[in-house]
C-alpha cells in the first residue's frame, strides 16, 4: 500500500510538472526514475535497463530512417509539384494534408511536417490566403498519419512491445493500419472539407515578410573622415555607444561587404548598414561622431546577396537556443548567423534581441552567409520555413533510400527479424550507403525523447508491479459498471487524450497501457482493442499546443493562440474517437 502511494505521489508530481513545464519532460522523468530508486521501489540494478528497452532502441531507429528519408529527397519531389496547385483552399488542404499524413507513416512526425512546412507557407502566400488556415491542418496531419503503422509513432511502438512483455506477440507492422487508416481518412477529409473553416483569420500575423518588416530599423550610418570612430574597430563603437544595434553590412568605396567582422576596423567614408531602433540609433551617432547617409536605401536588398541570405526560422522543442538568449549563444561567432528579428506567436518582438530568451515556437529572422544555414539550423534545432538554403537530398538516392525502407518493412512484417532489428539495420544501411552521415544520424536521434522513453518505462512497469495499475484499472471500471466493454475501451481512451494534451504522448501510453490491460483482464476480455484504443489516443493530441511537437511548432509561423486548437481539435477529436471505437470493435473484439 505504501509502495503505491509512492507510485501514485511520484506520478502525479510528474504530472503537474509536464503540464507546466516547469522543467523539461526529460528532466521530469529522470527525476520521477531516481525518486523510485531511493524509495526501493526500483532496484538500481534494473533503473536503467529501460535505455535498452526495444520500444527505445526501435524509436531511435526510426528517427535516424525518418532523417535519411528526408536526405534522399523523396519527399522534395512532392513538395515541388505541390506548390503551384491550382485548387481552392479545400483542395490544396486535401493534397497537402493527406500528402503530409502518407509520410507521417513511415517517418518521424516533426520530420514530415518539417518537409511540408515551407510548401504550405508558399501556398498561402501564392494564393493571398492566411497561413494560419493552413499550418495547423498539416501538423494535425502528421499526428493522423503516425496512427497509419507500428513506426508512425512512439506510442505505436510502445504498445506493439508492451504487449510482447505481458507474453503475446508483438503487434506486427500493419497490425494498426486497418484502423489508423480509417481514422486517418477521416479525420484528414474533415480538416480539408470543413475544420480548416474553424481556424481563426489573422491576415496580419504568420505571414512571414509581414511579421518583420525590418525596412523601418536599418538605417545607412556615415563614418565622416576625422570623426572620432575613424580607426575604431566596430565592436569598439558599439560598445563605446553602450547601444543595442547590430551593423548587418559594411560599403566601402562602392564595394559591399555583408555580415562584416566586430573586429573590421572603419575608415573615413565608410557606411554602416545598421538595424536600430530610432533610440539607440541616436545614441550610436552621437556617441561615435556618425552621421546618417544622404541616401537610405533600407529594406532587405541591403543585407541579402549572392553571398548573404536572410532566412526564417522556427524554434523547435529541443533547441539548444530554449531559455537563452542570442547574446548567451554567441550567435554570430559560433555559427556565423546575425539575429535580425524574433516574432512570438505571429507578432514581432520589440524587446533587445540580445537580451529576447527564445521559447519553442518563435519565429527568428537570420542572416548569415549562403550555405551556413544547412549546417548551423540542425545544430540550433531550428527549422527553416524556406526551403531554398537547405540540402534537401539527392534525387539518385530515391530508390536507394526505398529500397533499404522496403526491405526493413518487409523483415519486421514477416517475422524474419524483431522489429528493432529491422530498423536499426535499416538505419546503419542509409549510414553505409551515404544517404546520412554518421554525424547527422547522431543528431537525428532526438535524445530527449531517448530519455523520456528510458526512463519512463521503468515507472510504468513500477505501476504495474506494485498493483497500481489494477487499483486504476478497477477505479475506471467502477466508473463504466453499467457500460459494456466497448465502453470502458472507451472510458479507456478518453483519460489517454485528457493525458496526451497536458503531457508527451509516448510517456501516456506508458502510463496507461498496464491500466488498459487491467481493465480488459477484469473484464475477461481480449487486450488487444484496449492497447489499440490506447495507441490510437495517445497519438491523438489535437487541444494544445504542448501536446506535440508538431503543434507548438506551428503556433509562432501561424500565429496562433494557446485557446485556437480546441477549435479544430475539439471537433476533430470528437470525430477520431467516433471513428476509432467501431472500427476496433469490427477488426478487434471479434478476436
Amino acid at each position: 500500500m505504501v509502495e503505491q502511494l509512492i507510485v501514485f505521489g511520484v506520478i502525479a508530481i510528474a504530472l503537474v510538472l509536464f503540464a507546466t513545464s516547469f522543467w523539461r519532460y526529460e528532466i521530469v522523468a529522470l527525476l520521477s526514475l531516481l525518486i523510485l530508486v531511493l524509495t526501493g521501489i526500483v532496484s538500481g540494478t534494473e533503473a536503467f535497463y529501460g535505455f535498452g528497452h526495444p520500444a527505445v532502441i526501435t524509436v531511435a531507429g526510426v528517427l535516424v530512417i525518418s532523417r535519411g528519408l528526408y536526405n534522399s529527397g523523396l519527399v522534395d519531389i512532392f513538395a515541388r509539384s505541390l506548390s503551384s496547385l491550382k485548387l481552392g483552399i479545400s483542395g490544396q488542404l486535401l493534397v497537402l494534408v493527406g500528402l503530409v499524413a502518407l509520410f507521417s507513416g513511415f517517418m518521424n512526425n516533426v520530420g514530415a511536417l518539417a518537409l511540408f512546412l515551407p510548401v504550405a507557407l508558399r501556398m498561402a502566400r501564392r494564393n493571398s490566403a492566411p497561413v494560419s488556415l493552413y499550418l495547423m491542418p498539416i501538423a494535425f496531419g502528421s499526428l493522423l498519419g503516425g496512427l497509419m503503422t507500428l513506426i508512425g509513432t512512439p506510442p505505436n511502438i510502445i504498445i506493439a512491445l508492451y504487449r510482447a512483455e505481458v507474453g503475446l506477440d508483438p503487434f506486427k507492422m500493419f497490425d494498426f493500419t486497418p484502423v489508423g487508416f480509417g481514422v486517418a481518412v477521416l479525420g484528414v477529409l474533415f480538416i480539408s472539407v470543413i475544420g480548416w473553416r474553424l481556424l481563426p483569420v489573422r491576415k496580419n500575423q504568420g505571414e512571414g515578410d509581414e511579421i518583420f518588416a525590418i525596412e523601418e530599423y536599418i538605417t545607412e550610418v556615415l563614418v565622416p573622415y576625422g570623426s572620432k570612430s575613424e580607426g575604431k574597430t566596430i565592436k569598439e563603437i558599439i560598445e563605446a555607444s553602450n547601444a543595442e544595434i547590430l551593423v548587418a553590412g559594411l560599403v566601402r568605396r562602392k564595394q559591399k561587404y555583408p555580415v562584416p567582422s566586430i573586429y573590421e576596423v572603419v575608415t573615413g567614408g565608410d557606411i554602416l548598414i545598421v538595424e536600430a531602433d530610432p533610440e539607440n540609433l541616436q545614441d550610436l551617432v552621437e556617441s561615435g561622431g556618425l552621421e546618417l547617409a544622404a541616401t537610405h536605401r533600407g529594406g532587405r536588398d541591403l543585407l541579402g546577396s549572392e553571398e548573404v541570405a536572410l532566412v526564417e526560422a522556427v524554434v523547435t522543442t529541443d533547441s539548444s537556443l530554449l531559455g537563452k538568449t542570442a547574446r548567451d549563444m554567441n550567435l554570430r561567432w559560433r555559427y556565423g548567423i546575425n539575429l535580425l528579428g524574433v516574432a512570438r506567436q505571429g507578432t514581432r518582438l520589440w524587446e533587445r534581441l540580445g537580451s529576447i530568451k527564445f521559447r519553442a515556437g518563435d519565429v527568428l529572422l537570420l542572416q548569415g552567409r549562403q550555405g551556413t544555414f544547412s549546417e548551423s539550423l540542425p545544430q540550433l534545432g531550428c527549422l527553416p520555413l524556406a526551403p531554398r538554403f537547405l540540402r534537401l537530398g539527392q534525387p539518385r538516392r530515391i530508390f536507394l533510400a526505398l529500397i533499404i525502407l522496403v526491405s526493413a518493412v518487409l523483415a519486421a512484417s514477416f517475422n524474419l527479424v524483431p522489429i528493432q532489428i529491422a530498423l536499426v539495420s535499416a538505419a546503419l544501411a542509409m549510414v553505409v550507403t551515404g544517404i546520412i552521415s554518421l554525424r547527422q544520424a547522431y543528431r537525428s536521434i532526438e535524445l530527449p525523447i531517448i530519455i523520456l522513453l528510458g526512463a519512463m518505462i521503468p515507472v510504468g512497469e513500477a505501476l504495474e508491479v506494485t498493483g497500481g495499475a489494477e487499483l486504476i484499472g478497477r477505479g475506471l471500471l467502477f466508473i463504466s459498471q453499467q457500460l459494456p466493454p466497448a465502453g470502458a475501451m472507451v472510458v479507456v481512451m478518453v483519460v489517454t487524450v485528457c493525458l496526451s494534451n497536458i503531457i508527451n504522448n509516448a510517456a501516456a501510453a506508458v502510463l496507461v497501457a498496464p491500466i488498459a490491460l487491467s481493465m480488459a483482464l477484469n473484464l475477461g476480455v481480449n487486450p488487444d482493442p484496449f492497447l489499440i484504443g490506447v495507441a490510437i489516443a495517445a497519438s491523438s493530441s489535437f487541444l494544445t499546443p504542448i501536446g506535440h511537437q508538431s503543434n507548438i511548432l506551428v503556433m509562432g509561423p501561424g500565429g496562433y493562440l494557446f485557446g485556437d486548437y480546441w477549435k479544430l481539435g475539439l471537433p476533430l477529436t470528437i470525430i477520431v474517437l467516433l471513428a476509432a471505437v467501431p472500427l476496433i470493435m469490427f477488426f478487434w473484439f471479434a478476436g
